[in-house]
C-alpha cells in the first residue's frame, strides 16, 4: 500500500526535476539547519542551558543587612535568638535568607524549629522582597508575607492580619513554601499543610523568619536536613492535579492515532508503521487524517520505502552505501559536495570509521575527503571536531564522545529524510519537511508552557517532555 503510493510520487519527481519540488532557497535553508543542529549536539550541551542548570537557592541567614542590636544570629548562620525586651513594634528581628527562592521549579519552602518561643511567642514565618524593611514582622509591610506565631493569623502588607491556622511554640516546625503552579504560598505546622493564600507578590522573594521577644530563638532548615513535611508527596500530589485537569479535556476520537501515524510517516519508519496498523485495525475505527488532524497523508506517504531503506543504512554505518542510492534516486541531493547534505554524510562516513576502530582509514579519509572543508567557515568547526577523536584513546568517553552516539546518525538520517520529502512535486506544506506534525505539536506545547511562566514572571517549572513520562511512567 505504502510503496505503491511512494513509488508513483517518486517518478514524478523525478520526472517533473527540480521545477515542481522545494525552491532552492528552502533547499539551502533545510541544509543550514540541519548543520546547526550538527553543531549543536556535538558537544554534551543541554537544549535550554538555564532550565537545567542549579539555580542558586538560600543555604543560611543573611547577617549583612539585619538591623538593630536586639538579636543575635549563630555562627552556623542557621539560628537568631532575640536577646532584648522588646519595647514597641519597631524592634523586631526579622532575618532573611542569604539567596531569594529559586523560581525555575514547581515548589519551594523551607523550615523554621521553633526552640524557644520566649516571652511572648512572636515569632514568624514568611516570605520578603529585597526592599523589606529589616525592622518589621513579614507580613507588616507591602509585598512580604506572614504566618505568625502568638495568634496564627496571617499578614499580608498590612499590621492587621487574617484568621488563618493555628498558632504555634516552642517544638513545633513551622514551614512555608511558594507553589509557582498555582500561584500560591503555603504554611505547614508539624508536617501538615496549615492554609494556602494567593501569591500576589512578584520578583525575587527571600524566605524570612522573625524573632519579636525575650529568649524567643528559631533554627532554620533551608534542607541541609530533611524537612518534618513531607515536600515530596506533596509535589507528587500537585503533579496528579495538573494530570487530572489535563485528562478531563476531552479529544477528538482517534487523534493520538492519527498523530502517532503521521510522525512514524514522516520519518520513514515502514516496518513500525505497519506494526502500528496490524494492532490498531480491530479497534481504531477508520479516521480521514485531513479531516481529522488537519494535515495531507500524501506529503508524508512520499517516497516512504525509500525513505525507510536510506534511514536503516544510516542506522548501521553504512554511508558509502547511502551514497550509492542517493545517487541512484535523488542525484540532485548529492551533487553538490560544498552541500551541507554532502559534508554531514563525509563527516558520518568518518565518524563511522572511528567508531568501529579503524584509524588508519580515518586518517586517509579525513585527509583525502575531510579537509577540503576547512577553508569554509560554516563547516570548520564540525571537521576540526572530528577529526579531534582521534585524539582519543578513548574517543567515547571524551568531550565530542557524542559525535559518536547513535542520536548522531538519527540527526544525519532526519536530515535525509527532510532533503527526500522536500522532493515531492505534490507537498503543500513545505515547512513539514523539517519536523513532524507530533514534533510541532510539542513545540508548541513547550512555547505555551513558557508563555504562561511569563506571565507570572518567569516563576515556575519549564515544560520538559521527559520528566512527564517520567512521572507518567511512575504513576
Amino acid at each position: 500500500m505504502n510503496s505503491r503510493n511512494s513509488n508513483s510520487n517518486d517518478c514524478s519527481s523525478n520526472s517533473t526535476g527540480a521545477t515542481n519540488s522545494i525552491g532552492g532557497t528552502y533547499h539551502r535553508d533545510l541544509g543550514i539547519y540541519f548543520l546547526d543542529q550538527a553543531r549543536l549536539s556535538s558537544v554534551s550541551s543541554p537544549l535550554f542551558a538555564d532550565e537545567t542548570e542549579e539555580e542558586e537557592a538560600p543555604t543560611e541567614l543573611n547577617t549583612n543587612n539585619i538591623a538593630g542590636g536586639s538579636f543575635v544570629v549563630s555562627i552556623d548562620k542557621l539560628s537568631v535568638r532575640y536577646t532584648s525586651v522588646d519595647l514597641h513594634g519597631h524592634d523586631v528581628g526579622p532575618v532573611q535568607g542569604n539567596k531569594p527562592a529559586p523560581v525555575k521549579r514547581l515548589l519551594y519552602y523551607f523550615e523554621m524549629h521553633v526552640k524557644d518561643a520566649g516571652v511572648k511567642g512572636k515569632v514568624s514565618i514568611g516570605f520578603t522582597n529585597e526592599s523589606f524593611k529589616m525592622s518589621r514582622q513579614p507580613g507588616w509591610e507591602a509585598n512580604s508575607c506572614g504566618y505568625h506565631g502568638d495568634d496564627g493569623f496571617l499578614y499580608r502588607g498590612q499590621a492587621k492580619g487574617e484568621t488563618f491556622g493555628p498558632t504555634y511554640t516552642t517544638g513545633d516546625v513551622v514551614g512555608g513554601g511558594i507553589n509557582y503552579a498555582s500561584q500560591e504560598f503555603f504554611f505547614t505546622k508539624n508536617g501538615t499543610v496549615v492554609g494556602t493564600v494567593y501569591k500576589d507578590m512578584k520578583g525575587p522573594l527571600f524566605p524570612t523568619v522573625a524573632v519579636h521577644s525575650q529568649n524567643e530563638e528559631v533554627h532554620v532548615n533551608f534542607g541541609q536536613k530533611p524537612f518534618e513535611f513531607d515536600l515530596k508527596a506533596f509535589e507528587m500530589q500537585e503533579r496528579l492535579k495538573q494530570q487530572a485537569s489535563i485528562e478531563k479535556m476531552s479529544l477528538p476520537p482517534n487523534v493520538s492515532y492519527g498523530i502517532v501515524r503521521s510522525y512514524l510517516l514522516h520519518y520513514g519508519y515502514e516496518d513500525t508503521l505497519n506494526s502500528l496498523y496490524m494492532a490498531t485495525q480491530s479497534n481504531v475505527p477508520p479516521v480521514s487524517m485531513e479531516q481529522e488532524n488537519g494535515f495531507d497523508e500524501q506529503d508524508i506517504l512520499y517516497a516512504l520505502s525509500k525513505r525507510k531503506t536510506i534511514r536503516q543504512l544510516i542506522r548501521n554505518g553504512e554511508i558509502d552505501a547511502v551514497f550509492i542510492k542517493l545517487h541512484e534516486w535523488y542525484p540532485e541531493i548529492v551533487q553538490d559536495e560544498k552541500s551541507e547534505t554532502y559534508f554531514l554524510l563525509r563527516c558520518q562516513k568518518f565518524i563511522e570509521l572511528v567508531r568501529v576502530g579503524e584509524l588508519e582509514k580515518a586518517v586517509k579519509y579525513g585527509r583525502a575527503d575531510l579537509f577540503q572543508y576547512l577553508g569554509l567557515a560554516q563547516f570548520e568547526e564540525l571537521v576540526k571536531d572530528c577529526v579531534a577523536l582521534l585524539a582519543y584513546e578513548h574517543p567515547r568517553e571524551s568531550s565530542l564522545g557524542k559525535l559518536l552516539e547513535d542520536s548522531r546518525r538519527d540527526l544525519v538520517a532526519d536530515m535525509v529524510n527532510a532533503m527526500i520529502l522536500s522532493k515531492n512535486p505534490n507537498a503543500k506544506d513545505m515547512k513539514g519537511c523539517f519536523h513532524s506534525h507530533l514534533e510541532r505539536l510539542l513545540r508548541q506545547l513547550t512555547a505555551c508552557c513558557y508563555e504562561r511562566r511569563s506571565l507570572n514572571g518567569d516563576q515556575g517549572e519549564g515544560f520538559h517532555l521527559q520528566r512527564v513520562l517520567s512521572s507518567i511512567a511512575k504513576g
